[in-house]
């Protein structure tokens, strides 16, 4: 009997320690866990360096390349994430070395309430170093946030913004797509008759 009354109260504290562990883990998860509040980065302008422009072409090894249009009063901007499989816009405010924007971006092929997320971002335009390539190093975030993630590109030399560029064919109206079988043989062209001699 005493055996069997240790036993059950090492199941017990075993039971009570395992309760204690799951407790502590779901609250750690819940602390953890997403948040609806809006996250706002606190960052200030200051003057466009030297040389700087915010019109031009920034490449992302995650979101490929930002073609951004703009008068350094305010910027539209298209891009197609590196991996071809999402495309973006976005839309903002210069206020000299800080650009606040608006951006959508849409999952190419998806339908439904993921195809589309939209969110707030800023960037900083920065020259790290007299010769080096200028930079834009910022944030976006989801919905009324405009913080929590990072975003930052390298402008590219000699390279004209071109934001159509970026849009799928869908999206502009292109047609010259090929069918769902392209195996098929075309109809022989009337100026390359090889019969008549």
């Amino acid at each position: 009997m005493i055996k069997s009354g240790a036993m059950l109260g090492r199941r017990q504290l075993l039971s009570s320690l395992s309760l204690s562990l799951v407790l502590a883990v779901a609250g750690t998860l819940v602390a953890c866990g997403p948040s609806n509040e809006a996250k706002h980065a606190s960052v200030k302008p200051g003057p466009l360096p030297d040389g700087g422009e915010w019109n031009g072409v920034y490449f992302s090894p995650q979101f490929g390349y930002l073609h951004l249009v703009s008068d350094n009063k305010s910027a539209n901007g298209a891009w197609r994430t590196a991996a071809g499989d999402a495309w973006g816009e976005l839309a903002g405010e210069c206020d000299g070395d800080l650009l606040r924007y608006q951006w959508t971006e849409r999952k190419i092929g998806a339908i439904g309430a993921d195809a589309t997320k939209k969110g707030h971002g800023y960037f900083k335009y920065t020259i790290p170093k007299v010769g080096e390539p200028h930079k834009i190093v910022g944030e976006w975030g989801l919905d009324e946030s405009d913080a929590g993630n990072p975003w930052e590109a390298v402008k590219q030399t000699r390279m004209e913004p071109k934001p159509e560029s970026v849009k799928p064919d869908e999206v502009e109206g292109r047609t010259n797509v090929g069918g769902w079988d392209d195996s098929e043989e075309k109809a022989p062209d009337s100026s390359d008759d090889s019969t008549s001699q």
